[in-house]
């Protein structure tokens, strides 16, 4: 037998496989591609998760700040379609087009502003759909614009007539697999900094909420205080940094120029958003600064990207002693969820610099503060970490979903 007559290799038979993908739109890959309610369902704290689009990640569902419903609104927002295992919850707005499968044990419901899609599985895998959904060429054909920026809505016939190519299943399997490791691995991490912020949440709640700090029993109540304890304004602890007011047309996701932080880019602490303009030192934020939302949900996290600028309706605190920063991160908690509840706005909650000045809090002996620093720069080693891992998957992403890479 003639060399170039040789039986294919198996890498051969993967690049000949990824070479001949099929051509079809996205409705004909899916067994259906179904509209949540357009209605809202109110959080009632116990019950189901109500997956609203926060809550749409880049792969997985995000469980922070998700709300909760009964078994009654359960299954009146799930009539037209149950959403089982291996079913994509695709974003249809804020932000715009991100998708998460939905992995075994999740029972969910679809909040507003979110679609439901069943990939047939004899034509793609799950979760290869779900990253190549995710990757540059689709996410501007679903949500893309000339300059890079993104459209604030994706409607349905965008979704329902996405242009795909699809390589061989096998294909398919082996690349969805790769992407899903280091998902695998960041809910690793992200369970890890739960586990730490139940345990500063606890400790919160023991010494400086029931006053059961080590050394409270002999301790001195001096008018209804124990002695050396003092209530202290947010204010007069930390300095307060609202964002700039940029101008959104200049806004991007190709890395064009420095990153910003949006409302949006709080929960997971670090962002994929840039900013080709110019603005003051002022609104530049670092690592570790403690970062609250202030619109709708007053999301609170401490910053793990790198410096960026600061955008409106966001705002930044500084502790005067950063030795207290860890301990800080949880005091502000209660008082400005307390605020997202009881605040009306015209159409959205709003915190305002006039709810930060009323905010109080009560102050100890600087040793008590050391467990906290403690929790808090763990929790933002691992949040680093994710930092880390979510770059290196979505730097791989592109690579793997147009061949530049073969697997």
């Amino acid at each position: 037998m003639k060399l170039d007559e040789r039986r294919e290799t198996k890498d051969e038979r993967v690049c000949h496989e990824r070479s001949e993908g099929s051509k079809t739109i996205l409705s004909e890959v899916c067994e259906f591609i179904v509209d949540c309610p357009h209605s809202t369902a109110n959080d009632e704290g116990i019950g189901f998760p109500l997956v609203r689009t926060p809550n749409v990640g880049k792969g997985r569902l995000v469980y922070n700040d998700m709300h909760r419903v009964s078994e009654d609104v359960y299954n009146q927002r799930n009539f037209r379609a149950v959403p089982q295992e291996d079913d994509l919850i695709f974003a249809r707005e804020a932000p715009a087009g991100n998708v998460a499968l939905i992995r075994k044990g999740e029972k969910v419901c679809l909040g507003q502003r979110t679609v439901l899609l069943r990939p047939n599985k004899q034509k793609v895998d799950p979760s290869f759909l779900t990253y190549y959904l995710l990757a540059p060429k689709q996410q501007y054909g679903l949500t893309g614009t000339a300059n890079g920026a993104t459209v604030a809505h994706v409607n349905m016939p965008t979704i329902r007539n996405l242009a795909i190519e699809l390589p061989d299943i096998k294909v398919q399997r082996k690349l969805g697999g790769i992407l899903s490791a280091y998902d695998n691995l960041i809910e690793n991490n992200q369970k890890q900094i739960k586990l730490l912020e139940e345990a500063a949440q606890r400790l919160y709640k023991q010494w400086f909420i029931d006053l059961r700090y080590p050394g409270h029993e002999t301790t001195k109540i001096v008018n209804g205080l124990p002695e050396g304890w003092r209530k202290e304004k947010l204010v007069d602890l930390a300095s307060v940094q609202f964002g700039y007011a940029f101008d959104g047309s200049l806004f991007n996701s190709n890395g064009n120029g420095t990153p910003i932080v949006r409302i949006r880019n709080i929960p997971d602490g670090f962002t994929n958003d840039y900013t080709t303009e110019n603005a003051p030192e002022e609104y530049i934020i670092n690592n570790g600064d403690i970062v609250v939302g202030m619109d709708g949900e007053f999301h609170i996290n401490s910053w793990c990207g790198d410096k960026s600028y600061l955008v409106q309706r966001s705002c930044c605190f500084r502790p005067h002693n950063p030795k207290i920063k860890g301990w800080l991160l949880w005091a502000i908690h209660d008082p400005i969820k307390f605020f997202e509840k009881t605040v009306v706005g015209a159409t959205v909650a709003h915190l305002g610099k006039k709810h930060i000045d009323t905010i109080e809090l009560l102050t100890g002996p600087e040793k008590l503060y050391k467990p906290f620093q403690s929790l808090f720069c763990k929790r933002q080693t691992l949040l680093n970490q994710n930092r880390k891992l979510s770059e290196s998957r979505d730097r791989l992403l592109p690579k793997l979903m147009n061949g530049e890479l073969e697997v």
